[in-house]
């Protein structure tokens, strides 16, 4: 009778032994790649949500200091957008780097790079952990099913 509380279960290439759980604004699990079979142990609990499988795929670039990340975003067969991943491999506390990081971007994507991430609001002096990154990725991805979801009316 309780209104269920979604559970993003997300990959990243960059850590292939592990697994992240992002809880509906809550915390973020990291488990080991293992976590996979405990959900399907549990599926009397959870719901599988298969419909909604969203990637993003791409290259993966060296600038000097600098870490790129370019991907296309799918959702099921189709392409859905671009994602952009940048990182100051030197520093750990993002906003200490994160003027360096707007002038970088700025210099490729002009008045198309983002304004400052949510995640950087509530981590302030603490230490950016992989978890962190992958916050941002589901933002970015609710951001693109939410897209999906306007109807588009007046159209003939």
């Amino acid at each position: 009778g309780q209104t269920g509380k979604l559970m993003y279960v997300m990959h990243n290439s960059e850590y292939p032994l592990s697994c992240f759980a992002l809880f509906e604004n809550g915390p973020c699990l990291v488990a080991d790649a293992n976590f996979d079979i405990l959900m399907v142990k549990l599926k009397g609990f959870f719901q599988n949500a298969k419909a909604n499988k969203i990637e993003s795929r791409g290259t993966r670039y060296q600038y000097c200091d600098f870490l790129v990340k370019v991907g296309t975003v799918t959702m099921g067969p189709s392409a859905r957008g671009i994602s952009v991943e940048v990182e100051y491999c030197p520093c750990v506390i993002a906003n200490d780097c994160w003027n360096l990081l707007m002038e970088f971007m700025q210099s490729f994507m002009g008045s198309h790079t983002p304004g400052i991430p949510s995640v950087f609001g509530t981590k302030h002096d603490s230490v950016y952990s992989p978890a962190d990154t992958m916050v941002q990725y589901m933002e970015l991805f609710n951001k693109i099913r939410k897209q999906q979801q306007v109807p588009v009316a007046g159209i003939r």
